[in-house]
């Protein structure tokens, strides 16, 4: 039971670190495609 006192803060605070980098790289533009539309082009869409 003790086991539980830490692992549960702990647990949290690694989510909030890891959703803090998340959005830190969504802000930085790191998921961003710019050559994802040069390569549309090439493919047929019917």
């Amino acid at each position: 039971m003790d086991s539980l006192m830490v692992l549960i803060p702990v647990a949290l605070l690694l989510g909030v670190i890891a959703l803090a980098a998340f959005l830190w790289a969504l802000r930085n533009g790191q998921y961003d495609d710019p050559d994802g539309a040069a390569g549309r082009i090439l493919f047929d869409d019917d």
